[in-house]
């Protein structure tokens, strides 16, 4: 399915983006993401509440393989091919994807960050107003560490070996 090709598809719909998205495209309405264009077909979003309609049609989640092994996707199901010829029932499909999405984003939670392994920084004293802010100044063309530097780096090197 080409960009113009999707783009009449879903001009029911209502505006929508598609992005280039791995061998296809990714349709998002409203910044999220509720289908896919890909060589294998069109895909929409799906969840505990749209998959049985996605089973009663005979469609099937959406599947790539790898070396290894097949991998289903089970939020993205096949859209039955008799809604490509039926305007007004696609856009209830459509409308039904997205609602999918928008309950998957409200799902996810923000993920934890990892502890830093790195010892917190310690807190820089404030200046006091008598003492004077040093200025840096660089010099354009190549820059040259100080030797100490360099001396420390070779070391530190050797002993990791």
């Amino acid at each position: 399915m080409d960009r113009e090709f999707l783009t009449d598809l879903f001009a029911d719909f209502g505006p929508v983006t598609i992005r280039r998205m791995f061998s296809g495209y990714g349709i998002s309405a409203d910044g999220i993401n509720f289908a896919l264009s890909l060589r294998a077909g069109l895909f929409f979003r799906a969840d505990e509440v749209t998959i049985p309609d996605f089973e009663a049609e005979g469609s099937k989640p959406f599947q790539y393989s790898t070396r290894a092994k097949t991998v289903v996707v089970n939020s993205y199901w096949e859209l039955p091919a008799r809604l490509f010829d039926d305007s007004e029932e696609f856009v209830q499909w459509a409308r039904a994807a997205l609602a999918a999405a928008q309950r998957a984003k409200v799902k996810k939670r923000p993920k934890k960050r990892a502890a830093s392994k790195v010892a917190p920084k310690k807190s820089v004293a404030k200046k006091t107003a008598g003492t004077a802010a040093k200025t840096t100044v660089r010099r354009a063309g190549k820059a040259t560490r100080p030797p100490q530097l360099a001396e420390r780096r070779r070391k530190r090197a050797h002993r990791s070996k």
